[in-house]
C-alpha cells in the first residue's frame, strides 16, 4: 500500500495487483475511486462535482466503488462519507474503516492483490450500536460511461423438464423494460449505459456469481456469491442500474440480524481484461463470457 495523492484528495491508498491498480480514498470513504491498468483510464466513475471535497454533513456521490447496506433507506443508507478512514496494512490485506455512524454502523473495506488483472475485496458491515439491526451488505461499483453491463439467466429448460421457477427478476417503479438500452435474451441480460434517457433498473438472483462490464476494449468480471439465506430488495444478490452519466454493477450479500457488537461480510472479486467489443450475438457472447468466467473464480 503506497500513499499517494488522486483526485484533489491528498491522501489516497495506491493498491498494485501487478497489470491493475486500485486507488483507494483515505480522506472521505472509504471509496475505492480508480481501478484499471496501471498507467491508463479509469474504469470506474468519477463524479466531477464531488471530486476533492471533505467534511459537511451532507451525502456526496464521489463515484468508484462504495460499501452501502440495504434495503436501501434515504437516511439509514445514505450516510455521509466525508471524514478521514483508519487505513492498516495486514501481510498482503489493505484495511480500511469508517467511524460508527450515527446508527452505530461501521464499514469495513479490506481489499489484496489476488492475481496480475484482479483484487479481492471483502466488505464487512458492523454494528457498533446498542440495538439489534437487520441489514444487508451491499457492494457498488460505479463504472465509467459508455459502456454496457451484461449478466446471465438461469440455465434453459423445456416445460416439461422444470415447472418451477428458478429466480425472481425484480423490477422497481421507473423500470422500463421497452427502453432500447436492455437487450431481453435467452442466455444474458444486457444494459447499455448511454447519455440520453433516464433511470434504470432491475435486480436478480444470479446464482451463477458473476457479471460483466464492457467499455472500449476493457473488460470488467465482478464474481460474487449466491448463499443459503434470504436476501433484500425481493431476493437480489445482483442489481444493476443507470442513469445519464453512469452505470452501476452491484452484488450483495443475505439480509442478517446482528446483535450488537457483531458483523456480516460480503466478498467480492475483481478482474480487469483487454478484449475486443463483445460479440452482438447473444449465443456468442454468453459463450465467450462462460469461459472467461470459468478460469477467474471468486
Amino acid at each position: 500500500m503506497e500513499s499517494v495523492s488522486y483526485g484533489g484528495w491528498e491522501n489516497c491508498a495506491l493498491i498494485s495487483s501487478g497489470r491493475t491498480e486500485a486507488v483507494v480514498t483515505l480522506d472521505v470513504g472509504p471509496r475505492i475511486i480508480r481501478f484499471g491498468f496501471a498507467g491508463s483510464r479509469n474504469e470506474l466513475f468519477e463524479n466531477p462535482r464531488d471530486m476533492g471535497r471533505t467534511g459537511g454533513s451532507e451525502y456526496r456521490s464521489y463515484g468508484g466503488h462504495r460499501l452501502w447496506i440495504a434495503p436501501e433507506h434515504s437516511v439509514r443508507t445514505m450516510q455521509p462519507e466525508n471524514e478521514p478512514v483508519e487505513a492498516w496494512q495486514e501481510g498482503a490485506w489493505s484495511g480500511f474503516r469508517t467511524r460508527p455512524d450515527q446508527f452505530g454502523i461501521q464499514k469495513e473495506l479490506l481489499v489484496c492483490p489476488r492475481t496480475p488483472d484482479g483484487l479481492e475485496i471483502r466488505h464487512v458491515v458492523r454494528n457498533l450500536g446498542m440495538e439489534p439491526t437487520e441489514l444487508a451488505p451491499w457492494a457498488l461499483t460505479v463504472m465509467a460511461a459508455g459502456g454496457e453491463c451484461v449478466f446471465p439467466q438461469p440455465p434453459h429448460q423445456p416445460h416439461s423438464v422444470n415447472f418451477l421457477p428458478v429466480r425472481p427478476l425484480v423490477l422497481w417503479s421507473y423500470t422500463d423494460m421497452t427502453d432500447r438500452r436492455w437487450s431481453w435474451g435467452a442466455r444474458l441480460v444486457r444494459l447499455r449505459q448511454r447519455p440520453e434517457g433516464g433511470p434504470q433498473k432491475v435486480g436478480s438472483l444470479v446464482r451463477q456469481g458473476w457479471a460483466a462490464y464492457s467499455n472500449e476494449g476493457t473488460l470488467f468480471i465482478k464474481r460474487f456469491s449466491c448463499l443459503d439465506g434470504s436476501y433484500p430488495d425481493m431476493g437480489c444478490n445482483f442489481e444493476t442500474f443507470t442513469r445519464q452519466d453512469m452505470l452501476e454493477v452491484e452484488s450483495l450479500g443475505p439480509q442478517v440480524r446482528l446483535l450488537p457488537g457483531e458483523q456480516t461480510e460480503h466478498r467480492e472479486a475483481w478482474y480487469l481484461l483487454e478484449t475486443q467489443e463483445l460479440p452482438g450475438d447473444e449465443h456468442e457472447c454468453a459463450e465467450l463470457l462462460e469461459g472467461v468466467v470459468a478460469s477467474r473464480p471468486l
